[in-house]
């Protein structure tokens, strides 16, 4: 099969892309090509033409795009050059001569088979049908609402006539969605070959039912607005979404911008520049009155070929299209109706780059352009499928807002904070969630019975930049610093220095002058637990343990230096609430007073060992977040275990039973427990676990390498 990666689009399409582009400020080309690629098919359908593919059935050509771009992307601008600066003349020629002339034609073969039909005069009819006509209301060119009635009175008037098409085109859909839903419901039967069945009314004197006109009219739509409104996370996105999945995905063309695309760098001159452009005007009329031509009678009616050639190509890309299609799963059905309808939208559009091209056939060049579309739109479609939930959306608003918000401010701000207390808490505890998962902290707080919500987004640690500040004075001109993790030895090696884990303010070292803002963790260890037991249980973690001055051989004292998860800017009480959860999580005992962010640390000579692994995950220790006092409440209840064995529960889920186990054997033996006093401690505390292991594979797997270890260690057995 043909690769279909990095097809041409339509080099006219393109040419007025840029200028849309150039005019609007706005560098995507996304929208602006679903959009000229709308006005295009419009056109076409206006003039009934049709595509053949294979010498099989005539399709009527037409389009269905959905086009959503964010506030400012030049969406009403372009819609206006559009319709006044290039289609301009073919909506004057067509609406003041060609449709007329057209639909003149078309009544008096009406009156002769009508006269045929009844045995009358064929001028009667003529003069009945011309009533008939006139009081079916003027043809317009674009709508943009409707009632089900109307559009099918405008499609009588259509049939009647013989030309034209019906277009709807709606801005602000997120706002105009939901009141226009009869009318879609319509578009649904009008899209392939533009028939729709009619309604059965009483026929009476005062109501006489009309005769059932036979016959195709092509139907455009063009939804267009921000994804913000339309994708709200709530009543509007949720009729959006059926509307999707009772046809319209794959009937449609997608395009969708998250974020607008400005030019960088521009000067005053450069926008002057821009509207004084006599060669982009040039061009603009030049296309102006070489589209009008396309509204000329005698471009009317035609039937654009697709020959074998071509055909077979566009057979190839629908059978690429099923067999992806077929990969995804039961769930994902919106995806595999949208992608395997595909070529049947490609087919169209290839013919309406075809007819602005005013060729007689479709190429295998203009069935690559509507490829390339098709793949856009596919790409379009995807991002509005995984699109933000609501949960998501209220994690990044109140990570955005920079103020304390509760439950009311929620309901007030956001139109998809709503439903039942349990629904919107439900909601709440998906949106912390979310944060967690993705750098986000946020906090809760109770006062006065009354919830408050703050929240930050935070960057990731990296350990080539770790956040510090020395000084050869305990007290002033610290220096703050970014550095290299692996270069931190250098500094704690340096005899008679201080230094502290945040930027001071005028380098003076006191808790008022600590700026906000810490990546590294500093544990001070004294006769607590040997440097090679601190070694086996934080052997998972990166960390530079070194020794202190005081350090015998005797008496281990040492500093283990951590690096944290995230950036964290924390105030002074809550720095201190950190660091306290991250001694209670630890596994063995640490100063506890060195909990304030001023607190300095001084270098000296002595022993270091790095060791490689991960980060501290900072976000569950970050005091009032959910995480934070799910750990303490988890804790509370094991107020009767030591730190080892709490270390050796809480962390069996992550590392696993066994895995815990052996470490807290290994720490044990190196405590100086014999094997029969290590069996005893090890059978105890795996009944403390949620799910125990069996005897037989403790004795087979963890007491096998104590056994071994022991040995190794040299105490008797």
């Amino acid at each position: 099969m043909k690769d279909y990666v990095n097809l041409p689009f339509h080099p006219q399409m393109e040419k007025i892309v840029n200028i849309l582009r150039k005019k609007t400020q706005n560098e995507d080309p996304v929208f602006f090509r679903l959009m000229v690629s709308y006005y295009f098919s419009k056109m076409a359908s206006m003039m009934r033409t049709n595509v053949q593919i294979a010498d099989t059935q005539k399709l009527p050509i037409n389009m269905y795009a959905i086009n959503l771009a964010p506030s400012g992307s030049g969406k009403g601008h372009s819609v206006n050059i559009i319709e006044d600066e290039i289609l301009g003349k073919f909506r004057t020629n067509f609406l003041e001569h060609t449709f007329p002339h057209i639909a003149e034609r078309n009544l008096d073969k009406l009156a002769v088979r009508r006269s045929g039909k009844h045995g009358s005069d064929p001028d009667k009819e003529k003069i009945r049908a011309t009533a008939e006509f006139s009081e079916l209301g003027e043809l317009m060119f674009s709508f943009d609402s409707a009632t089900s009635a109307a559009v099918k009175q405008m499609r009588t008037k259509l049939l009647m006539a013989g030309a034209g098409s019906m277009n709807l085109e709606i801005d602000e859909i997120g706002s105009n969605l939901t009141g226009n839903r009869e009318v879609f419901d319509n578009y649904l039967e009008l899209f392939d070959i533009g028939k729709i069945k009619q309604k059965l009314i009483k026929n009476t004197r005062d109501n006489v039912r009309m005769e059932d006109l036979f016959g195709n009219t092509p139907a455009n739509m063009l939804l267009f607005g921000t994804p913000t409104k339309l994708l709200d996370g709530s009543k509007v996105e949720e009729e959006f979404i059926i509307m999707q999945e009772t046809g319209y995905a794959r009937r449609s063309f997608f395009g969708f911008c998250r974020y607008r695309k400005t030019r960088k760098g521009q000067t005053a001159q450069d926008i002057y520049d821009i509207y004084t452009d006599t060669v982009t005007a040039k061009y603009l009329a030049k296309l102006n009155n070489d589209f009008a031509a396309l509204a000329d009678p005698v471009q009317f009616g035609q039937t654009i070929k697709m020959q074998k050639n071509v055909s077979l190509l566009l057979f190839d890309y629908r059978l690429r299209c099923q067999t992806l299609a077929d990969t995804f799963s039961e769930y994902e059905e919106l995806r595999k109706a949208e992608l395997s309808h595909r070529y049947f939208k490609v087919a169209k559009l290839a013919a309406v780059y075809a007819y602005v091209d005013k060729a007689p056939y479709v190429s295998s060049d203009h069935l690559d352009n509507a490829i390339a579309m098709a793949e856009q739109s596919g790409e379009a479609f995807l991002k509005i499928l995984n699109r933000e939930r609501s949960y998501t959306k209220l994690a990044h608003y109140i990570a955005s807002i920079g103020k304390e918000l509760t439950h009311a401010d929620l309901v007030e701000d956001l139109p998809f904070y709503k439903g039942t207390e349990t629904q919107k808490r439900e909601m709440m505890n998906l949106a912390i969630a979310h944060a967690y998962k993705n750098g986000i902290v946020i906090q809760q707080e109770t006062m006065d019975g009354i919830e408050f919500f703050t929240g930050k987004s935070v960057e990731e640690t990296d350990v080539n930049k770790i956040q510090i500040a020395w000084s050869t004075d305990i007290t002033t001109n610290y220096n703050a610093e970014k550095v290299p993790f692996n270069k931190l030895n250098q500094l704690v090696n340096i005899p008679n220095h201080h230094w502290v884990t945040h930027a001071l303010r005028d380098g003076y070292r006191d808790e008022a002058h600590c700026i906000p803002g810490v990546n590294l963790v500093v544990l001070d260890v004294e006769n607590s637990v040997s440097i090679s037991t601190a070694q086996l249980l934080l052997k998972d973690y990166k960390y530079l343990m070194h020794t202190t001055k005081r350090h015998t051989e005797e008496e281990h004292r040492y500093r283990i230096l951590m690096p944290i998860s995230h950036f964290l800017e924390l105030e002074a009480r809550d720095f201190k609430e950190f660091m306290n959860n991250i001694y209670n999580w630890l596994p063995f005992a640490v100063d506890r007073q060195t909990n304030q962010r001023s607190r300095k640390w001084l270098t000296c000579k002595g022993n270091y060992w790095y060791n490689d692994g991960d980060l501290i995950d900072a976000l569950q220790f970050v005091p009032k977040t959910k995480k934070a006092e799910d750990w303490k409440a988890r804790t509370a209840n094991q107020a009767s275990l030591s730190e080892l064995e709490q270390w050796c529960i809480n962390d069996s889920e992550t590392e696993g039973r066994n895995n815990q186990l052996a470490k807290y054997s290994f720490n044990l033996i190196d405590m100086g427990h014999d094997e029969k006093s290590v069996l005893e401690h090890v059978l105890t505390l795996n009944k403390k676990l949620d799910i125990p292991l069996d005897d037989a594979e403790i004795m087979s797997t963890i007491m096998h390498s104590v056994r071994r270890k022991i040995a190794e260690k040299g105490t008797p057995i």
